[in-house]
């Protein structure tokens, strides 16, 4: 495992937090220091840097029962701050709680509820968004406090059994760095990830015949690093495992729409589709809207919306603790974005205990309710997928009677013909196309007329890639494809000749 661990960062480890440093009382000019000023000013007028009373976030957990280690009010907040003296600003090299962005940490008197704000030095602080994901993730790391989200990693653990339970061959890749659920919510045997000393490709570990693996399996726990580390080291855990033969592999995304999501979609491993999990409160809406935008534009389908917590059944009854309409808010996820399934999960003690006892729910009650639940879940993600596999091998292909290239994007009923040449001299790459000036290295002049793309075939739902009898591979996205100039009246061959 000596390559997972060297691409760990040395912030893994943080200096224990300093008390909470707080702001002169009275401001000092920029780009003087006064000396009643506190390390956390000195730093920001060295940056030539005012404070700025702009919140950033507000971020709030709801605790369990407190643990013998954490006995006061006060006790709690040494270890709010401890936690997040982990994350460490990139510009000044100082954690958080030395520069003085932590305000307002609140703790109930029962420790029921932590509440703070981050207020940075900049209100256009290009980083903010990280700072408030990352001190989400170590506050909730702590283990008197209680986790908890809309569901993604139930639902991505029981679904992959569902798949499994119907005879297909599957693996499990939890791609959350900051704070990976699979270690939890799953019980093998062999619980840390080993590398072939020959190969040197990561072996998975397995649970009930599913392939795992998670970054809570390489020795490292939770992590602190910044977006480019992430990406590589999910890059790293991703494609250098031997997964051997699957038929789907269910990838359990963290929290949020960043780097890590553009890496899963795009460079590390193209998706098929997106199951969105949401839960029936309003301000879920919000987050799952952005969620399905980013889909969206990564050319990844959302097949599938699932509402966990809609609703619980006791005596002989059905109650909606958010309201009879709650399920309002999936249907408008379902309307708004055309996603053609809507399944709803109950409130169930045995489905919450089933991610802290390692045993999913579809394995430890296979008859129940909620197994059925997934087994629909299950029938629609291996119909939809199939669908768009069929209709993405069939986008683009070469027809040798016409001599032309024929493409029918995906959820388009449109088909058009181009000219092999056109295609192979308008591609962009920086093989074509100078980087810095823009100017065009391959010329209109050298590519041949009558040149045949020698294979076509599917990158993702986004592109394709073409190679050229030259040996050159061009990766052709449909929105590139679709602005291309035409061919028309092209005559028709008795017999169709069409290879791809």
């Amino acid at each position: 495992m000596r390559n997972l661990r060297a691409a760990a960062p040395a912030s893994f480890l943080a200096p224990p937090a300093p008390p909470l440093l707080l702001p002169p009382s009275t401001p000092t000019p920029r780009g003087a220091f006064s000396a009643k000023a506190s390390p956390a000013a000195a730093v920001a007028q060295a940056h030539g840097w005012c404070p700025s009373p702009r919140r950033v976030g507000r971020l709030r957990r709801r605790s369990g029962a407190a643990s013998s280690s954490v006995a006061s009010v006060e006790d709690a907040k040494k270890d709010v701050l401890v936690a997040l003296s982990q994350i460490i600003d990139p510009d000044f090299g100082t954690d958080i709680v030395s520069c003085g962005f932590v305000k307002d940490l609140e703790i109930s008197e029962a420790l029921e509820e932590v509440s703070f704000r981050l207020e940075l030095t900049t209100p256009a602080c290009p980083i903010k968004d990280m700072f408030e994901e990352k001190a989400n993730e170590v506050v909730a790391a702590l283990p008197w406090v209680k986790k908890g989200g809309v569901g993604k990693s139930t639902v991505a653990v029981n679904l992959a059994y569902t798949l499994a339970g119907m005879g297909a061959r599957v693996g499990i890749f939890d791609a959350d760095v900051f704070g990976p659920s699979l270690p939890t919510m799953v019980s093998p045997e062999n619980r840390l990830l080993v590398m072939n000393p020959e190969s040197r490709s990561i072996l998975p570990t397995e649970y009930l015949g599913v392939k795992m693996v998670s970054f809570g399996f390489a020795g490292q726990g939770r992590a602190i690093m910044r977006g480019p580390m992430v990406s590589g080291v999910i890059n790293q855990l991703l494609t250098t495992t031997d997964w051997g033969e699957l038929d789907y592999l269910v990838i359990d995304m963290p929290p949020g729409t960043g780097d890590i999501h553009l890496t899963l979609c795009q460079v590390v491993a193209p998706l098929t589709a997106a199951v969105i999990v949401t839960t029936p409160q309003k301000l879920a809406f919000i987050d799952v809207a952005k969620g399905v935008r980013m889909f969206s534009k990564l050319k990844v389908p959302c097949v599938a919306v699932v509402e966990n917590m809609c609703y619980f059944d006791a005596d002989g009854k059905r109650f909606y603790p958010f309201g009879q309409g709650s399920g309002a808010q999936a249907r408008k996820v379902v309307q708004q974005f055309g996603i053609p399934h809507l399944f709803d999960l109950p409130i169930r003690p045995t489905l919450s205990a089933s991610g802290d006892t390692g045993i999913p729910e579809v394995v430890a009650d296979p008859q129940g309710d909620v197994a059925k639940t997934f087994q629909n879940l299950g029938v629609c993600v291996v119909q939809q997928c199939a669908k768009i596999r069929q209709q993405v091998s069939t986008a683009v292909s070469y027809d040798r009677s016409i001599r032309a290239i024929r493409v029918k994007v995906p959820d388009s009923d449109e088909e058009f013909l181009l000219h092999p040449a056109t295609v192979r001299r308008n591609d962009r790459s920086a093989q074509s196309v100078d980087e810095w000036t823009g100017e065009q290295k391959v010329q209109y002049g050298d590519i041949p007329e009558d040149i045949e793309p020698e294979e076509i075939r599917p990158m993702g739902n986004y592109a394709v890639s073409i190679t050229w009898p030259d040996g050159f591979s061009q990766i052709a996205p449909y929105d590139q494809l679709e602005m291309l100039e035409r061919l028309v009246d092209v005559p028709r061959a008795t017999t169709a000749a069409v290879s791809s």
